[in-house]
């Protein structure tokens, strides 16, 4: 709890320093209404800059909204603000025109102000946008939307963040559940930012929207099984699912497995899935605007609730993702063929428990039964 208010306390202190000041007008749109108001909904913003700073997933599950934004504003120009590390996720979208990075995470790890002040000053350079969208709802993000000129920043009420400070830096605002589902959050912000309603119809309907130029990638066996990949890591420990229990499943399935690992921990645990049973192969290390066409080639991907695995419903490609200590129902959109296993904790998505290890109790058997159903889908 320190740690989280000495967070707190020092954003807020860079928000000062930077001489960032609220005059947000709070414009409060109801979720289950989605009553927008009339002079919001004849304004087409032509120039919009979207932030959704990290992780893989988080940024993933903001995307989406891109295509809509396009069907409605089909002459718009629009660019994203995103963390450096994970630029490759976007990189390719034929409806992102720019791509504007910044070294946040960098500065922080280098424990450098000088370095988080040289980042967050050359947003003020950016060219004005008609609206910069904050869909990330974080006190830096906050920070970083409202550094960026434009004639409205947009972002959640304090009612729907995690950290109400940063509705402090938006001028105007909607209001969502913080507990609801996160693509319906992402899509509920920019959609009301814009004056237009993106419905569950249209993202279960929605286009693949993971592009790559990366070809002749090969990581399948040249046989007719199906190709299953493996996603074994995750950002923290209690997301991740028992190595055990992985050998234990690709040999029950009758399949090429192939895992694929990010890192040095990850490649170990692709070692281990491998050295305990026979139709287990390993990627290569690949980098994330690499991974996109292996995914998309997949007939099925297993993994937890980390970016690799949610790549597999931007890609809609049949998945199963495993859930222990983070809420499935809000970090997931389910369809036919994107299904989710979750452990019988009783997740608080305001808080969650790193020492959670729940997800270790889910079933081999149960797993393998989805994945089978699953795989005559495809």
């Amino acid at each position: 709890m320190a740690n989280e208010v000495d967070r707190l306390v020092s954003w807020r202190i860079v928000a000062h320093n930077l001489g960032v000041k609220n005059n947000a007008q709070i414009i409060s749109l109801n979720t289950h209404t989605n009553i927008l108001s009339s002079t919001r909904s004849k304004i087409h913003f032509m120039k919009i800059a979207i932030v959704k700073l990290s992780a893989l997933g988080d940024i993933i599950h903001a995307m989406v909204a891109l295509q809509f934004i396009k069907k409605n504003f089909p002459n718009s120009t629009i660019d994203w603000i995103v963390e450096e590390g994970f630029k490759d996720i976007l990189i390719n979208n034929p409806d992102i025109n720019s791509i504007h990075t910044v070294n946040i995470k960098e500065a922080k790890k280098n424990k450098s102000l000088k370095l988080l002040f040289k980042e967050l000053r050359k947003l003020k350079k950016l060219p004005k946008y008609d609206v910069v969208i904050d869909t990330q709802g974080l006190i830096k993000s906050a920070i970083v939307a409202h550094l960026i000129p434009a004639n409205k920043q947009f972002g959640f009420d304090k009612t729907s963040l995690r950290e109400a400070f940063s509705a402090n830096f938006y001028t105007d605002t909607c209001h969502i559940d913080y507990s609801e589902n996160i693509i319906k959050r992402n899509a509920f912000v920019i959609s009301s930012a814009l004056g237009f309603n993106i419905s569950h119809a249209e993202i279960l309907d929605k286009k693949s929207f993971l592009h790559s130029n990366c070809k002749n990638i090969t990581v399948f066996a040249k046989n007719h099984k199906p190709n299953i990949a493996f996603i074994p890591g995750a950002s923290f420990k209690s997301k991740i699912y028992p190595v055990d229990k992985y050998i234990q499943l690709a040999n029950e399935l009758d399949a090429n497995i192939i895992v694929l690992w990010g890192n040095e921990e990850e490649k170990l645990m692709a070692d281990q899935i491998k050295f305990g049973s026979n139709n287990v192969s390993i990627s290569e290390q690949l980098t994330l605007d690499e991974l996109k066409p292996v995914i998309a080639k997949m007939d099925l991907v297993i993994g937890g609730d980390t970016g690799p695995t949610h790549m597999a419903w931007a890609l809609n490609i049949p998945s199963i993702t495993l859930f222990g200590s983070t809420p499935g129902y809000r970090n997931t959109y389910m369809t036919d063929v994107n299904q989710v296993i979750e452990s019988n904790s009783q997740v608080n998505p305001y808080k969650i428990d790193k020492n959670d290890l729940s997800i270790k109790d889910i079933g081999v058997d149960k797993i393998a039964l989805k994945a089978k159903e699953l795989l005559k889908l495809v």
